[in-house]
């Protein structure tokens, strides 16, 4: 049950002061009444009017009461309250027919005919309570507006006085804020003054330190966005207040004083710059190499003389800071370098910049073969001439310059109709509205946060500068939900667009897009089918910041605020009163209360008529036109301008710094065929083409609780049903038509190094129809239904595709065949492949098809026919579930329970697994699949043990000692045989109140701190399952490295790998040559060293319980189970191994 959240105390003020006689909005109402809404009108009972004649007798108290609400918001200042003027409901006069409170007649008995009733002395009593109600309103209104006009005085004040001269505690630095002589003389003296001794506390508890660190990071992000935003004065501004004032002095960092400095620096202020140098030492701070390069910086924009510059280059040294790490170690733009290395020219004619290291080779030796530089190469061209691609560059550069993707829709009718074109004009008249409005409150909440910021305090104000006020509007109104959506994921989205747009701006004012260009151009000759190879260049690097939830909250509630529309869309005398579009409801998922934005039905049935004709999406949410960039780091790569992460993790595993360029940038394309099926399967009507799901008929003997299951079995199916027809939504038929023939998909990696695309909406993962390529599918024979036997495969949509592509290439000669669609070849059962090869199982190894065969071995069905062999043997000792389980055990009951047990499923997990197997057979009795679903997950668990006795020790060993790390407090990381670094980010949550006030207050779970313990329960059931994917992803990676060699094109998802028909041979040499060197590596023993030397303290801790834990760790850790016999040699000759 969603609960309606109509505000705080705002909110309660604002429904008291609401007219009773006016069912709309106030007359002048500002911020207050668009968070909060007007009040739903409703009908009362004849009892509900007593009562409220009752209420009255109150309503004196009741606005004093009020009064001093509105006094108590104004001084608290929680958020921003701008009331212009509120009109209190005044009671009705007699007579006047509003329906309103009367007092009540007295019965006058005997007496008859038209003469006055006296008044009694309750209704003197009301007369006067009438009077002094419109007293107390004419004097509130009366504070509200001299409230409301002192706000609009501190607006136009409080910018004109922005301090730049510091308060410093320190006398001995005061002495410098009035030099004698000039700020460049002063500054090497400043220099050599030791820094204050410092106040701060040394020991703090737990919760303080993460809530100071909190705090440090927003004024942090503070003032590098003053930097980007050019309020560099307003910056200097908040750092002089905080430093001036000792309690809050404590928040400051080294980094915020450097990033004043170097702003300032940028613009050469000499004497402001000595300002923050000096706040620098009296806060008891040393500058830093990113000090000295700000200074030296601002030296040579102003031609220093010499003699300053060799001082301070003399203290730098003092310091123990070298010269040549201010050109490898501080982030410098190469402008900013030339400029520091300007003024170091003037005392040092000879230096010169040290010159940059060899790009990074990664050493294992399983990628010798890749770096090595004899032997034949022969890597693959697109089958794109050089013009075309500059073309699509051109076209991708485009849309991420304008952030926004417009797709017109394949629902689009021919002709609207009337209603149709009326809904449109009305949907675009209320949104031209809304522009306007959130423009307004856009400026209003902008010039009232920097009121904020004048008053010494942090707030918003840069962060909402970062972006045109038109773009952010544009932004909100594209986010406006059509549907329910969570008021934390709509505010993260928002912060993340924010972010987005922002670093396209700056790379597009900075002039980094017109080299782009011509990198690109060099760049395409490597993939252009009609040029030669050359050395790749040199890519940008990205800077960036990290927003913070504030913003996206703050734009939300802006985007609530401001979004109104008439309560009835069909008055057209525009009579009808306001209404917001967007409530804010609680609602429950679990047991969490979360806050969910909620659209006026009116506005979702004014959509779905308007049904209008684009699509709108992010940039970065749709395939590219144009080859991807390759990776060079966690943050430069795939699109051309739009940020994206390398590595799909919780912030803080900023150590994954490996490539991605292993999976090369392959284009994806799509097949000509399938898309216009797609369409001709909507232009169908229902009852041709779409099949109608069976009758379901309740048996009459059925008793209640069995009615109950079945209704509950048929409800499952009909979502599974809808689930199905989803799958092939409108949209991506609508992406397929706007994308054209060719496009690309750039890919990331989780933690653990798996690959994914980029693109959530349009890719080849997922379900079918999606986009091919897709997997094969078998023959199937024809049934009575003719020409729709495909329909009856498990990926129809691309089976009919295959079947179309090899239709065409029968009527083609052999050599002429280029359209063929790639074909798949898939790992059995990939994660026990990997087991078996670890522990050098035999029966293991032939089960999943490394031992070569004649027929390909289905490891299901071993692990089924060895349960049913225990099951004959339990039969005959008289166990009844055995003996009902004849007949019953197949392949499919035991498939996902062997499938997942190498993801570490729980018996439990498993015993739900066979039960819903269980119960979709009609024939078994379904009051024994309690007792038979237990009875099955023992014996399946017996059963792998038998055949993967390796396998089983190998996970046990993972786990122990997953728990024995981080019962010791540390993750679980490694490093893959690649040198990918990986580390499970499993810790305790952290509940974290990140903003309060305004709508609702936003608390979210965080497990990226590295202070919090290690989830022990996460880590040591989620170590095997990642360990397996890092190892099949190491294996995917080799393989694509060598079929690039080879001058195949290749795709994969996870286990499944694609190439050209004509490649298959070639691939499937490579996977199996790549899959024994990746084994032959002593994986497990390399694990071992790595852990014994992270998580093995040396020397020996002191406390005996310590002690204890460490010995006992390192004896697990170096107790490395022992492979069997299998030569994994054998493995090139199965046939079966990839098919």
């Amino acid at each position: 049950m969603s609960v309606l959240c109509w505000g705080r105390g705002a909110a309660g003020l604002r429904r008291a002061l609401q007219p009773c006689g006016c069912p709309g909005l106030l007359a002048k109402e500002g911020i207050l009444g668009g968070v909060c809404g007007p009040r739903r009108s409703s009908s009362a009972s004849p009892q509900e009017q007593d009562q409220d004649r009752r209420k009255d007798w109150g309503h004196v108290e009741l606005l004093e009461v009020l009064q001093a609400r509105v006094r108590q918001l104004q001084a608290e200042s929680v958020s921003e309250v701008v009331v212009n003027r509120v009109d209190v409901a005044r009671l009705p006069e007699r007579g006047s027919g509003d329906g309103g409170p009367q007092p009540p007649r007295k019965v006058q008995r005997g007496a008859t005919g038209a003469s006055p009733v006296p008044r009694s002395g309750w209704a003197q009593r009301l007369e006067k309570d009438k009077r002094i109600q419109r007293m107390h309103m004419q004097q509130l209104e009366v504070n509200l507006q001299m409230q409301v006009q002192s706000q609009s005085e501190e607006l136009k004040v409080w910018p004109k006085h922005l301090q730049v001269e510091p308060r410093l505690l320190s006398k001995q630095l005061a002495v410098f804020l009035a030099p004698e002589s000039s700020w460049e003389e002063q500054l090497p003296r400043v220099l050599q003054e030791a820094p204050r001794k410092l106040r701060l506390a040394v020991g703090r508890a737990p919760s303080t330190q993460a809530q100071l660190s909190g705090q440090q990071q927003k004024l942090l992000a503070f003032f590098k966005c003053c930097l980007l935003t050019d309020h560099l004065p307003l910056a200097h501004h908040l750092l002089v207040t905080h430093h001036s004032q000792q309690r809050k002095q404590k928040l400051l960092t080294l980094d915020m004083y450097n990033t004043v400095m170097l702003g300032w620096a940028r613009q050469g202020a000499f004497r402001e710059l000595v300002y923050v140098l000096l706040m620098v030492k009296d806060a008891g701070l040393t500058p830093d190499l990113l000090s000295y390069a700000a200074i030296l910086q601002c030296m040579g924009r102003r031609g220093q003389d010499a003699g300053t510059i060799e001082r301070c280059l003399k203290q730098m040294s003092q310091e123990g800071l070298k010269l040549q790490a201010l050109f490898t170690a501080v982030p410098l733009s190469a402008e900013e370098q030339a400029t520091v290395l300007k003024a170091v020219h003037k005392v040092k004619r000879t230096f010169s910049l040290p010159p940059r290291p060899p790009p990074a080779v990664n050493t294992s030796k399983l990628l010798r073969a890749v770096y090595a530089k004899d032997g034949p190469v022969s890597y693959p061209k697109l089958h794109l001439p050089l013009k075309t691609l500059q073309s699509l560059f051109e076209k991708q550069l485009c849309v991420e310059l304008a952030s926004k993707v417009c797709v017109v829709s394949v629902e689009k009718p021919a002709l609207p109709s009337e209603e149709v074109t009326h809904a449109r004009k009305t949907l675009q008249t209320l949104r031209d509205h809304w522009e306007k409005a959130l423009c307004r409150v856009l400026q209003e909440t902008k010039n009232h946060l920097e009121v904020e910021v004048h008053k010494g305090r942090f707030s918003l104000y840069p962060f909402l500068c970062l972006l045109d006020e038109r773009e952010v509007v544009q932004m909100l109104l594209q986010a406006l939900p059509a549907q329910g959506e969570s008021f934390t994921t709509l505010a993260r989205e928002l912060s993340a667009r924010t972010f987005s747009r922002h670093v396209v701006q700056r790379r597009r004012l900075s002039g980094q897009v017109q080299a782009l260009e011509t990198y690109y151009r060099k760049y395409l000759h490597l993939l252009a089918s009609d040029t030669k190879v050359r050395r790749a260049p040199p890519l940008l690097l990205r800077q960036y910041w990290e927003m913070q939830m504030e913003l996206g909250k703050q734009l939300a509630e802006m985007l609530v605020q401001a979004t109104r529309m008439p309560s009835s869309l069909d008055n057209r005398h525009g009579s009808s009163r306001l209404v917001p579009v967007l409530y804010h409801v609680y609602s429950f998922r679990n047991v969490q209360q979360i806050g969910i934005l909620k659209p006026h039905p009116a506005y979702v049935q004014l959509l779905e008529t308007a049904a209008e004709p684009t699509l709108t999406f992010e940039a970065v949410d749709v395939p590219m036109l144009c080859p991807p960039l390759p990776w060079t780091s966690p943050h430069t790569g795939a699109f051309l301008l739009s940020p994206t992460k390398l590595m799909r993790t919780v912030e803080g595993a900023t150590q994954h710094q490996e490539l991605l360029e292993t999976c090369p940038p392959t284009a994806a394309r799509r097949s000509g065929r399938s898309h216009p099926t797609g369409q001709l399967r909507l232009a169908c009507r229902p009852g041709l083409e779409a099949p109608q799901p069976e009758e379901a008929h309740l048996p009459q003997s059925a008793t209640p609780a069995r009615k109950a299951e079945l209704a509950g079995s048929w409800r499952c199916q009909k979502v599974a049903r809808r689930c199905t027809a989803c799958g092939l939504r409108l949209y991506r038929l609508s992406l397929a038509q706007h994308l054209g023939q060719v496009f690309w998909l750039p890919h990331n990696m989780d933690f653990s190094g798996r690959t994914y695309p980029c693109s959530p909406h349009f890719n080849h993962l997922g379900s079918d129809g999606r986009c091919p390529p897709g997997p094969h599918c078998p023959p199937h024979p024809l049934s009575p239904q003719g020409r729709k036997w495909w329909m009856g495969a498990e990926e129809p949509w691309q089976t009919l595709a295959c079947c179309m592509e090899v239709a065409n290439a029968a009527l083609l000669p052999p050599f002429s065949i280029s359209r063929l669609r790639p074909l798949p070849q898939d790992g059995s059962c990939n994660g026990l492949q990997h087991y078996a090869a670890l522990g050098r199982d035999s029966v293991g190894a032939a089960s999943v098809n490394l031992e070569p065969s004649d027929v390909p071995q289905d490891v299901y069905s071993g692990v089924a026919a060895q349960v049913e062999v225990f099951r004959r043997q339990d039969a005959q000792r008289g166990t009844r579930v055995a003996q009902m389980l004849e007949g019953f055990i197949t392949r499919k009951v035991v498939k996902q329970t062997v499938m997942t047990v190498v993801y570490g499923v729980t018996r439990y997990g498993g015993r739900l697994q066979i039960e819903k197997r269980l119960r979709e057979l009609t024939d078994f009795p379904q009051e024994f699949v309690w007792e038979a679903s237990h009875y099955l997950v023992r014996q399946v668990f017996k059963s792998l043990q038998e055949m993967f006795s390796g396998t089983r020790a190998i996970q046990h060993w993972l786990t122990e000692s997953a728990r024995l790390i981080s019962h010791m407090g540390s993750v679980v990381e490694w490093v893959t045989p690649l040198g990918i670094p990986i580390i499970q980010p499993y810790r305790l949550e952290h509940k974290v109140k990140q903003v309060r006030g305004g709508i609702q207050s936003i608390t979210y779970t965080h497990n990226g701190d590295i202070s919090q313990k290690p989830n022990t329960r996460k880590q040591k059931n989620g170590f095997p399952p990642n360990f397996i994917h890092s190892l099949d992803s190491s294996h995917m990676m080799l393989t694509a490295l060598h079929c690039y060699r080879k001058g195949l094109t290749f795709v994969s998802v996870h286990d499944c790998y694609w190439t050209h028909a004509a490649d298959v041979a070639v691939m499937n040499q490579v996977c199996r040559e790549q899959f024994v060197r990746l084994h032959s590596e002593p994986i497990l023993e390399d694990l071992s060293r790595f852990l014994v030397s992270r998580f093995c303290p040396n020397p020996t801790p002191r406390k005996i319980s310590q002690c204890w834990e460490a010995s006992q760790l390192k004896e697990t850790l170096q107790a490395v189970p022992k492979p069997g016999a299998f030569d994994l040699e054998r493995v090139k000759h199965s046939t079966y191994f990839f098919s």
